[in-house]
């Protein structure tokens, strides 16, 4: 999907959002003042802060689709996840003033009055709202938009509010039981709850998450289906918003290969991933494969049978032994989750020196970007 396509779903998405959500808020506050209920009226409120929701999402999108310039050369796709946080923020503020409204008439109790056409106005909310919240989620993961998925997670969130409000109203005209104000604080808990789980994820995008197996792999794949690529390692894809990557990647190669060649093949690998990802590699970089050496294959693989020992090691690569210079160079990738990388990068160098006694080591810590290396990976 192209960004003007992209971008013309999420806005239609986020203006039906903006005009459904001020009719039900227009229609439950008048039904909430006129029943003396409280939780139609917050109802109402939380439908007001998702239009404004809808809105934010406009905006964002409309900033995130920004040509790059001077000053951000990267574009300003991250817009859309500011977008994000600020309707996990409204949702948030939602949730505490609900909580608070609720106390309230839990502590100075008023006798609400329902009628017939305020019973129905709330079930046809609920209908509405379950449409949104599932239309808006299904947009979202298809435009890969964090902010209507948001939306679309507060919308089933609202739906079931509103199913709440209207059972406890029916248990009122049966009953005479006022449980509203009670219903209030349990909503209000569920909100901020869903808000919270809201901000954890847009926050944590906009740390920088690690690129999906399937992206990777799929990067991978492509890169590797050029006859020159011995293997691709080091992939690193920096987010830059919404379906906007930019990386690089290591490449084995022959050594016998000339720098045009070498240049021609780089070239042809930027083309592919472009056009089958929209992914731009800004930078290939060359890791030489040892052809002059009948024995270089064997010995790699005695290199990574001895550091395979190390189980915070997970993948070696990069090796390369000249014979007439006396040294040899790799790279060994140690896992996230160790504790003292420069203690396991120096055992690894010291088994190899041993290994290659009277040789030069020089060797490079790395570390994987993507969960595509998820055990012990010694190919």
């Amino acid at each position: 999907m192209d960004k003007s396509s992209r971008e013309k779903k999420i806005v239609r998405t986020g203006i039906l959002g903006m005009v459904a959500n001020f009719f039900l808020a227009g229609f439950k506050t008048a039904v909430g003042l006129i029943s003396n209920s409280i939780s139609i009226v917050l109802d109402a409120v939380n439908n007001l802060t998702d239009s404004l929701s809808s809105a934010v999402t406009i905006i964002g999108i409309k900033m995130a689709g920004k040509t790059p310039d001077r000053k951000h050369p990267f574009g300003y796709g991250r817009i859309e996840y500011f977008s994000a946080l600020i309707i996990a923020g409204i949702v948030l503020y939602a949730g505490i003033s609900s909580m608070v409204e609720s106390i309230k008439k839990i502590i100075s109790p008023e006798t609400p009055d329902y009628s017939l056409i305020s019973l129905v106005i709330v079930f046809i909310a609920v209908l509405i709202k379950i449409f949104l919240g599932i239309h808006f989620q299904k947009v979202g993961k298809n435009t890969n938009s964090e902010s209507l998925v948001n939306s679309g997670k507060d919308a089933l969130m609202d739906s079931i509010i509103s199913a709440s409000t209207l059972i406890t109203a029916i248990i009122f005209v049966i009953t005479g039981l006022a449980l509203e104000a009670y219903l209030g604080v349990i909503i209000s808990l569920l909100i901020i709850r869903t808000a919270i789980s809201m901000l954890k994820e847009t926050v944590s995008e906009l740390l920088g998450e690690s690129t999906s197996v399937e992206t990777a792999k799929q990067v991978i794949d492509l890169v590797c289906s050029e006859k020159e690529v011995d293997g691709a390692y080091d992939l690193v894809l920096n987010n830059y918003g919404p379906n906007s990557f930019r990386g690089s990647v290591h490449i084995s190669v022959n050594d016998y290969l000339t720098a045009d060649e070498i240049d021609l093949l780089q070239r042809r690998i930027t083309s592919k991933v472009y056009e089958k990802t929209g992914i731009i590699l800004n930078a290939i970089g060359i890791y030489s494969k040892n052809t002059k050496h009948d024995d270089s294959y064997e010995k790699e693989q005695l290199l990574r049978k001895n550091l395979s020992d190390i189980s915070e090691i997970t993948q070696v690569h990069g090796f390369y032994i000249d014979v007439n210079s006396k040294t040899v160079r790799f790279d060994v990738v140690i896992s996230l989750d160790c504790k003292n990388r420069n203690e396991i990068y120096l055992e690894a160098v010291k088994k190899a020196e041993s290994l290659f006694n009277g040789y030069q080591i020089t060797a490079v810590s790395d570390i994987s970007y993507t969960d595509l290396l998820d055990s012990k990976d010694f190919k």
